[in-house]
C-alpha cells in the first residue's frame, strides 16, 4: 500500500519529478561512468605488459620510459647504441630481452621495431602470450606484422603491401615510399596498444632508414628495396629501449644498479610496477578532482530533490489531513516521504546506467583506437554496487528533511 501511495503520488508530478530525475540521472551517469573509467584505465595499463622485470631506455624520467616504450605516448629522449644493449644482454643475470625501436608510423599508428623475441616473450594480462589470428611471425626485413586494430580499422589482409612513413606525422615528403612492405601475420586482439602497432624486423628498420640522413630522404639512382637485396641485413646502429626478463628476482637491484651506472652512455632502468604506481602517484589529483566534481554535481542534484519534496509537502496539505483522517500515523507520513524519495532515486540509478552502458558501448571502438584503451561495458560490478548502495544512503538522509516536514505537520493535524 505504501509503495502504490508513493507511485501515485509521483505520478501526480509527473512533470517536476522528471526533470528531477533527469538532473539525478546525469550526476549519477558522470559519477559512476568518471569511476568506472578510472578503474578500468587502470586495469588496462596494469595488463598491457606482464613477466618484463626491467625497462632500459636513454635517461630520462621513469614515467616517460614506461610510457614511450610499453604506451607508445609520448618521445624518446634519445636512443641507445646497439653496442651498449649487446654488453647489457651478454650479462648471465639476463635471462631474454626485446628490443624495441620507435619512431615510424603507418597511417597515424606506430611502428615498432623489433626482433622474433618479442613474439616469444612479451606478455600481457595474466601472462598471456601474443597470438596470431592469421599468418606468422615476420622473417624478411620486408616483413611486417599487424596489430589487431591496425589490420581491422585499415583493412588490411595477408599479402597486402603497405608503406611507411617517417616519424609520427605522414606527409608526402616523409613516406618511405621506395621500400614497401608485405603482411604477413595479424595479432589477435589484446585490449593493449600492440592492437594498434605495427611491427617490423630491425633489419626492416635499418633498410627504411639507408639512404636518409636528419630525418631526410637523401635522392638515390636504385631504389632503397634494391639497395637492400644488393647487401646483407644490417643490424641497427641504435635502439629506442628493451625490456629484460632476468634469471632471479634476486639480482634485480644488482643489474638495476648496473645498469644506470653505466659509463660509456647515460641509460636508466626502471621496475614497471614502481613506474606505474608513480603514475598513479601523478594521477591521483586529477582522479580526485573528477571525483569532488563528480560528487558536488550529485549532491547538488540531491539538493535539488530535497527541495522539490519540501514544495510537495506544502502542496500536499490537503492530502496529509486525509490520511491521517483514516488513520494513517505520522510514522507512516514519514516513511512515505522517504519512499518516494527512494523510488525516485532508484529510477534516476536505472536510468544513468542505462545510458552509460549505451555510451560506453558507442565509443568503445573510439576508445581503444583512438587511446588505446580497452574500456569494459560491463559496469556491474561490485565497486558501482557500492557506490549505489552509498548514492541511496545520501538520498535518504538529505530526504530527511522533507520527512521529518512532514512528521511534524502530520503531528500537528493530530493536535
Amino acid at each position: 500500500m505504501m509503495l502504490t501511495l508513493a507511485l501515485n503520488s509521483i505520478k501526480d508530478r509527473a512533470g517536476s519529478v522528471a526533470l528531477s530525475v533527469l538532473a539525478m540521472a546525469v550526476s549519477i551517469f558522470v559519477l559512476l561512468g568518471v569511476e568506472h573509467i578510472r578503474q578500468q584505465v587502470k586495469a588496462s595499463f596494469s595488463s598491457t605488459v606482464s613477466g618484463v622485470d626491467m625497462i632500459v631506455g636513454a635517461r630520462t624520467g621513469a614515467t616517460n620510459l614506461l610510457l614511450y616504450s610499453v604506451f607508445r605516448v609520448g618521445t624518446p629522449t634519445n636512443n641507445i647504441s646497439w653496442d651498449a644493449y649487446q654488453y647489457i644482454i651478454d650479462s648471465p643475470d639476463i635471462r631474454w630481452s626485446i628490443p624495441l625501436s620507435l619512431g615510424d608510423s603507418h597511417c597515424g599508428y606506430r611502428v615498432l621495431g623489433t626482433t622474433d623475441d618479442y613474439f616469444r616473450y612479451f606478455k600481457y594480462g595474466q601472462d598471456l602470450a601474443l597470438r596470431f589470428e592469421t599468418g606468422r611471425a615476420f622473417g624478411q626485413a620486408n616483413e611486417v606484422v599487424l596489430g589487431f586494430e591496425v589490420a581491422k580499422k585499415l583493412g588490411y589482409q595477408l599479402g597486402d603491401s603497405i608503406i611507411l612513413a617517417h616519424g609520427v606525422v605522414s606527409t608526402h615528403f616523409s613516406q618511405h615510399d621506395d621500400y614497401p612492405f608485405t603482411v604477413v601475420g595479424i595479432l589477435l586482439p589484446t585490449g593493449t596498444p600492440v592492437d594498434q602497432t605495427v611491427h617490423i624486423s630491425l633489419e626492416g628498420i635499418e633498410a627504411i632508414h639507408r639512404g636518409w640522413k636528419n630525418g631526410v630522404k637523401i635522392p638515390s639512382r636504385i631504389s632503397q628495396e634494391q639497395e637492400a637485396s644488393e647487401q646483407p641485413a644490417q643490424p641497427p646502429q641504435s635502439i629506442t629501449a628493451f625490456l629484460v626478463g632476468l634469471e632471479s628476482r634476486m639480482s634485480t637491484f644488482r643489474v638495476q644498479r648496473a645498469i644506470n651506472n653505466y659509463r660509456y652512455e647515460p641509460l636508466m632502468a626502471i621496475l614497471p610496477g614502481v613506474a606505474l604506481t608513480d603514475l598513479w602517484q601523478t594521477m591521483r589529483v586529477f582522479e580526485n578532482a573528477l571525483r569532488l566534481v563528480s560528487t558536488l554535481v550529485f549532491l547538488a542534484a540531491s539538493l535539488g530533490l530535497t527541495a522539490l519534496l519540501l514544495a510537495s509537502i506544502r502542496e500536499r496539505k490537503q492530502e496529509m489531513y486525509l490520511l491521517r483522517a483514516i488513520g494513517a500515523s505520522p510514522a507512516r507520513l514519514l516513511a512515505l516521504v522517504q519512499l518516494e524519495s527512494i523510488v525516485i532515486t532508484v529510477i534516476s540509478c536505472t536510468v544513468a546506467l542505462l545510458g552509460l552502458e549505451v555510451a560506453l558501448l558507442v565509443s568503445q571502438d573510439y576508445l581503444l583506437s583512438r587511446f588505446g584503451l580497452a574500456i569494459n561495458v560491463n559496469i556491474l560490478t561490485q565497486q558501482t554496487g557500492i557506490l549505489l548502495a552509498l548514492l541511496l544512503i545520501t538520498t535518504a538522509l538529505l530526504s530527511m528533511i522533507p520527512s521529518l516536514k512532514g512528521y511534524f505537520q502530520a503531528k500537528r493535524f493530530s493536535g
